[in-house]
């Protein structure tokens, strides 16, 4: 990727853009894959990968043995994941969060046409915790030695000020990546009396 791509504040915070995300088709036919973040860029097996995606069709999900997944309902009327196990999940809201075994057979059931998704995925070698948290004024993220923290707003824009003192407005499903240092999320118009920014974040283990 080139540097006009991302935007880097050094040592701290790296900015993906979703109009710099990458797309490409599911290996079965069933939608398109935008991705945000690979590790190691551009290699088969990696270490985690954030992408979103839009499902068009019910179908089968692709195989991804040796990844824990997590998938975050971004737009649509919802779907529901059948497990080969007979277990089920359905995400039904924006912000609806699942995560399941990459290895698990799952039959993803649209409720009401093409819906759109985070995916999030980890190798099993990786440690890592992902969640939903509803940001009303400011929360603050950290990212300790051999850590990474994400952080993706679901439907609102919202503003990082990092340690570095630098200020960066995400728009909904932009990507920043903290790396060694600390910041704080704050919703972009602290004073609107609205409900709290759901934000996604997840800490990888490096």
């Amino acid at each position: 990727m080139g540097t006009d791509m991302i935007r880097f504040v050094p040592t701290v915070l790296t900015i993906i853009r979703q109009s710099n995300y990458t797309a490409t088709p599911w290996r079965n036919g069933g939608g398109t894959t935008l991705e945000a973040a690979r590790v190691p860029a551009g290699a088969d097996s990696f270490r985690w990968r954030v992408s979103v995606a839009r499902i068009e069709i019910s179908g089968p999900f692709s195989d991804f043995a040796g990844y824990r997944r997590t998938m975050v309902l971004l737009r649509g009327a919802g779907l529901t994941l059948q497990f080969a196990n007979g277990h089920k999940c359905d995400l039904r809201k924006t912000g609806d969060l699942v995560d399941f075994d990459g290895a698990d057979t799952a039959f993803c059931e649209l409720h009401d046409g093409p819906c759109v998704d985070l995916n999030f995925m980890v190798s099993n070698s990786v440690r890592s915790e992902a969640r939903i948290l509803g940001v009303d004024n400011t929360a603050p993220v950290y990212a300790c030695d051999e850590e990474s923290t994400l952080i993706l707003s679901i439907a609102d824009p919202i503003v990082l000020h990092s340690d570095a003192g630098e200020t960066v407005k995400l728009e909904p499903w932009d990507l920043a990546v903290l790396s060694r240092g600390s910041a704080r999320v704050c919703k972009a118009d602290p004073l609107a009396r609205s409900a709290p920014s759901d934000v996604f974040f997840a800490t990888i283990s490096l």
